[in-house]
Formats: structure tokens, C-alpha cells, sequence
């Protein structure tokens, strides 16, 4: 299953999840009503008046309408609290289950190695990194991803986790969680959340009620509101019953996708097979000590608690095994539990393997083993269209390794700032300062007004290092530097989205490199601020947006052509994947930089199909020739995020 095919199932399931719900309100109202016109069956006047259940139900109608808008009205503004107190995004949820940031500077080992993963494999996927959290408390061996969408996603991991995993095994753990973030997952999860606690609602009123008579005198008159209470909170844990049952079933498919996905991911089972390994070997388990793990253990790596089979939000273990490992035996959980119970130095066994990239106190550690080269920057890259299009939220080991060499020859000096809520800012700046001297200076008049004096020399120091990177380090060193930026208060995030559009604008004009910093940032860091409203799958069709795919095509291809009739050609190769054979008239595209950003958003509403032949045919019209060079190809990478459709960083060849 591709991405596309992965957003797809995610919003069936999600809309089947709203239709069960739905039915499960609807239930829940009737049987409260049906509890109601019991009750007033059982008064004196009605008893006295002999009147039939229907005919009670025509009497009281007006009351058992207040009734079912009450209840229905419960359940769903209930819902939306639920909901709405994850507005912010995954690091609420992190934080409610005891987690800890890692801070950009922690010389704690473990955390750096997790960083590191982290970071690599956010590089890997193309979407920005995620809020990095570590449960300390926690000695399971555990993880989770929570969100709405990439940008605003956080990633935790238990303390044994960190202590229990060799690199290789973290890795697969991570990459797991990182299929959630490209599948679809987190938001259908936060949905699961708020719609459970909805119903979970009218049980506890009903409960609360039944408290608060403890301590009634009138025995007689409250027997009618003690038997409604009891039944209302009867009828709320039914539908709990009911609510955990389809969350189970809804999680458990989910899982075994995550599982298939990290090892497409890593190229290997050994890693993620070790960690489930040892998730069922070990005392511990995957086991969360938190009262807050069975509102979110759909979202977490292994159970976080113990379920019966009914309600089990994961495949069984050995399953989840025997799909990596086909040759595990169940009896090889004992020697695994003798070897694992006692402590042991995770970080030395990865240093003899050379897998200790990350864990010194300096950023950026090489690995022992020689990184793959990054292709010149002055070359044109060979690339096929519908290649490119497979690989939209699927990166390979290869796009590992490419990560790990993007990352590791980022100098300290830049990976360190980029970390840092103080500092992140000053590497945006360093990365568009101007090279003509005189507009250098405006643009640092601007940043000193912002950011204060000091912020003068230090930007002039990171430039000083950002001169020296290759330009496919660039973009992904502005991802590391979007989780501290998003720490920042809405005010703040406001006024430095202004500040860059001066710093672009000082020139008086916008070269190709600024826009797609500007627009990374747009989607990474202020999507976050509101990551409810971002939607990574539409509904639109491609014949509806006809005018805005020409549009951006155009751009596209004079971009990726020196001379008008190669952009012509580029752009018909591009339209003619879409439309056959019908000519469309190329548009005049000199006003790109105000009618880009809008076409894309438009094109950001398209369904999983129409994004899928989209991005083949956006590759098509900037590389008709089947080459393209390396800005280019930021460009189309650039174009792919705003669609919500992360590329690798390198594309298919």
C-alpha cells in the first residue's frame, strides 16, 4: 500500500468511524428514552390513566425530544472538548502522559542517539522533524506518534525503550511511528479519542448522579432518579463496550500497515522483529504505568496495558512477529528475558557495530562507516515520473542513507542553533541573507529591529557556515530548525513570518530559493499553530482544477527549462498525462510569485488519485527530458509539501 492508497483507507475508515458513532449516539438515545418513558409509566398518572407505551411515548413527546437533544447534545459537545483540547497538536498529548522534551542541549547519550533517529528519519521521509519526547518515568518498552498532520506531529519513547534498543531496533520503532505520521493515522487516532470520550460521558454523569444520592433523605421520592441514573450509566459503559470494541478493530488493521511500512522504510526486519522481540520477552512488556494509557493505547507501539483479545488495539504479538520472522519460536522469549532483564550498554554494543552517530557531546558525529555522496550540485539529476510518484511518503534505505549524509555533514555549529528555541531563528535569517553587500545590510537592520543587537553577529556566523553547504543540506536544516520555531507564542510566529517575507522582498524581487523556504515555512509552522484545520487529503477532482494545475505547470517548467520552447514542451508533457491529447494554451506565469501559493492551495484539496497523477505529471513537465537539476528538484519537493505529499530527498532515478 502506497501513500495515496494509505490516506485513502485512513478517511474510509475515518468517515466509517463517524458512521458508527453516529449509531452508537443514536442507540444510546434511544434506550435513555425508552428509560424515561418507563419511568413515567410507573407514576401515578399515567398508571392511573392505563396508557400504553406508544401512547405515553405521544403524550411525553416534547419531553423525550428535550431528552434526545440533551443526551445527543452531551455526547457531542463532549466530543468536541475532547477534541478541541488537542487543537495543539501531538505534544499535548505527550505531555499528559508524563513525557519530557529533549532539550537541544542534553548531553544525556540516549537522548541524542533518539534525536539523531529521529532527525534522520524525518530527513528521509521529507517531512519536517516532530516535537521529540521521552517518557522517564516509564520502563516498557513503548512509542507513539500523536498530531493532526506532520507539522505539528510529536514523536515519544519510554526510558526503556532507549536503555533496551540497539539502534537498529530504535530505528524500526521510530519508523513505525513515523508510518503513522504519513499514513493518516494521528488524526484518525484524535478522532477515536474525542468520540470515545463522548460516549464515555453519559456513564459518568449517570455515576455522578447515583454519588450525589448517597446522602439523599427522601428514599421514596429519589427511587424513580436513583433506577434512570442507574440505567443511564449502564447504557454509557455499554456504549464504551461498544466504542472500545470498534477502536480495537479500527487499530488493529492500522498496526500491521505500520509494521509493513518501517520495514519498507529501513530495509530490514531485524531491527523492528528485535524490538518486538523484546516487547514480549521482557517483565515489563510494553506496559505503560500511566492513567491516562487506555484513552491513548491506540496509539501506541505495543499495548499499553493488558486487554482481553476483544478489545486488544494490537495484533497479537506473535503475529506482529512471525511477519518479520517467520523462524521465531515462542520458547526464545526466555533467553531473550535472561540476556535483556539486566542492565546492558546499548550505546557500546552500537559503537562496536559504528552505529553511534549522534551520541557524543558534539553534534553531528560521523559514523564510522563512509556516507554516500551527495550528488554536484551543478548536475542534472536522471529521474522517472511515476517513480517519483511511488516514493511521495515511502522513503527506502537508500533515502536513509542519503538523510544520514545530509545530517551528519551539517556542520555543529548550525545543527545545534537550528535545535534551539533562541538560536533557530537566527539560521532562517543566515540561510536568505542577501550576497550583495548594501541589501545584506537592510536585511540585517530588519533582523537587529526583531531579534535585538546581538542577533547581527550571530547570523553573520552561521552565514559564514551556511556558505559552505551543499544546497540539498539547506532545506532539510531549516526542518531541523521548525520544531523550536513552533515553541515559540503565536505573537512571535507572526511577526517572523513578516520578517521573512522583508528579508525575501529587500532585493525587490524573489528568487526561487526564497519562495520555497517561505512556503516550507508556511506549511510547517504556521499550519501548526492551527493543525485541526489542515486537510492532507481533499475531495476535489482534476477536471475541477484545471485552470490552477496549468498555472503551476507553467511555473514549473520555466523553472526547469532555459528557453521558451523547452518550457512549452515541458509543460504539454506534463498537461497531456493529465488531459490526452487536448492542447492547452501555456499561461503567462510572470506574476508566479503572487498566484503561486493560492493555485497550490486549491491543488492541496484534491483526492488521493488526483495527487497521485498530479505529482507524476508536476515531474513530467519539469524534467520532460527525464533530468533535473538539484534546485529544481527542491522546487518540486518544495511544490510536493504543500500538497501534503512528502518526497525523499533524493528522487528516483
Amino acid at each position: 500500500m502506497n501513500f495515496f492508497e494509505a490516506q485513502y483507507q485512513a478517511r474510509r475508515q475515518s468517515k466509517r468511524l463517524v458512521l458508527l458513532f453516529v449509531l452508537a449516539v443514536l442507540a444510546i438515545v434511544a434506550a435513555i428514552d425508552l428509560v424515561v418513558v418507563a419511568a413515567l409509566l410507573t407514576n401515578k398518572e399515567d398508571a392511573a390513566a392505563g396508557l400504553t407505551l406508544g401512547e405515553s411515548i405521544s403524550q411525553h413527546a416534547n419531553l423525550l425530544l428535550v431528552v434526545s437533544l440533551g443526551v445527543a447534545g452531551v455526547i457531542g459537545l463532549a466530543s468536541l472538548f475532547k477534541i478541541g483540547s488537542l487543537r495543539s497538536g501531538g505534544a499535548v498529548v505527550a505531555q499528559s502522559l508524563g513525557g519530557t522534551l529533549v532539550s537541544a542541549e542534553t548531553t544525556n547519550p540516549h537522548h541524542r542517539r533518539l534525536r539523531n533517529v529521529v532527525e534522520e528519519i524525518a530527513i528521509a521521509s521529507g517531512v519536517p522533524v516532530p516535537e521529540i519526547y521521552v517518557l522517564e518515568q516509564e520502563s516498557g518498552i513503548n512509542a507513539f506518534a500523536a498530531g493532526y498532520t506532520p507539522s505539528d506531529a510529536a514523536v515519544a519513547v519510554t526510558r526503556g525503550a532507549l536503555e533496551k534498543l540497539k539502534r537498529d531496533e530504535l530505528q524500526g520503532v521510530i519508523a513505525h511511528e513515523f508510518s503513522h505520521i504519513l499514513n493518516g493515522d494521528m488524526r484518525l487516532n484524535i478522532r477515536l479519542m474525542g468520540l470515545l470520550f463522548g460516549v464515555l460521558v453519559i456513564g459518568l454523569i449517570g455515576r455522578k448522579i447515583l454519588e450525589g444520592m448517597r446522602h439523599s433523605r427522601d428514599s421514596k421520592g429519589t427511587v424513580p432518579i436513583f433506577l434512570i441514573a442507574l440505567a443511564v450509566m449502564i447504557i454509557g459503559y455499554v456504549g464504551v463496550f461498544f466504542g472500545r470494541w470498534i477502536k480495537a478493530g479500527v487499530s488493529r488493521s492500522r498496526e500491521f500497515l505500520a509494521d509493513a511500512s518501517a520495514v519498507q522504510f529501513t530495509r530490514q526486519t531485524e531491527g523492528l522483529a528485535g524490538a518486538l522481540k523484546k516487547v514480549g520477552g521482557l517483565p515489563e512488556g510494553s506496559k505503560i504505568d500511566n492513567a491516562e494509557v487506555e484513552e491513548v493505547s491506540h496509539m501506541l507501539f505495543g499495548p499499553g496495558m493488558n486487554f482481553s483479545s476483544m478489545f486488544s488495539t494490537h495484533p497479537p504479538l506473535l503475529d506482529r512477529i512471525h511477519r518479520l520472522d517467520k523462524s521465531f519460536k515462542p520458547e526464545q522469549f526466555t533467553a531473550i528475558a535472561k540476556q535483556w532483564s539486566q542492565p546492558v550498554d546499548v550505546l557500546a554494543m552500537d559503537a562496536e557495530l559504528g552505529l553511534d552517530a549522534g551520541l557524543g557531546l558534539v553534534a553531528g558525529t560521523p559514523v564510522t562507516k563512509e556516507p554516500s555522496p551527495l550528488p554536484d550540485a551543478r548536475s542534472d539529476i536522471p529521474v522517472q515520473p511515476r517513480q517519483v510518484a511511488n516514493q511521495v511518503g515511502a522513503p527506502k534505505q537508500d533515502d536513509f542513507a542519503t538523510a544520514d549524509t545530509i545530517q551528519n555533514r551539517i556542520p555543529p555549529l548550525l545543527l545545534e542553533a537550528a535545535r534551539a528555541q533562541r538560536s533557530a531563528d537566527r539560521v532562517i535569517y543566515a540561510l536568505l541573507l542577501d550576497g550583495d553587500a548594501a541589501i545584506r545590510q537592510r536585511q540585517l537592520a530588519m533582523i537587529v529591529a526583531h531579534a535585538g543587537a546581538e542577533s547581527e553577529s550571530e547570523t553573520l556566523l552561521m552565514r559564514q557556515a551556511v556558505d559552505a553547504l551543499h544546497p540539498m543540506q539547506r532545506m532539510p536544516l531549516a526542518a531541523i530548525a521548525f520544531p523550536a520555531l513552533r515553541r515559540h507564542p503565536r505573537p512571535w510566529l507572526e511577526a517572523f513570518v513578516r520578517l521573512i517575507e522583508q528579508l525575501i522582498h529587500a532585493d525587490g524581487q524573489q528568487a526561487l530559493f526564497e519562495f520555497c523556504l517561505a512556503r516550507l515555512i508556511s506549511v510547517h509552522v504556521i499550519e501548526a499553530l492551527d493543525p485541526a484545520r489542515a486537510r492532507v487529503i481533499g475531495r476535489r477532482k482534476i477536471v475541477q482544477c484545471e485552470a490552477d494545475i496549468a498555472f503551476v505547470f507553467a511555473v514549473l517548467a520555466h523553472h526547469g527549462h532555459d528557453s521558451t520552447v523547452d518550457a512549452q514542451r515541458g509543460f504539454q508533457a506534463g498537461m497531456q498525462l493529465l488531459y490526452g491529447q487536448r492542447v492547452i494554451t501555456l499561461p503567462d506565469s510572470s506574476d508566479w510569485h503572487a498566484r503561486l501559493v493560492p493555485a497550490l492551495q486549491t491543488l492541496d484539496q484534491l483526492d488521493a488519485s488526483g495527487k497521485q497523477l498530479l505529482i507524476e505529471a508536476l515531474v513530467a513537465t519539469i524534467s520532460h527530458d527525464g533530468r533535473i537539476a538539484v534546485a529544481e528538484a527542491e522546487l518540486l519537493r518544495v511544490a510536493c509539501a504543500s500538497l501534503h505529499c512528502p518526497l525523499p530527498p533524493m528522487l528516483a532515478r
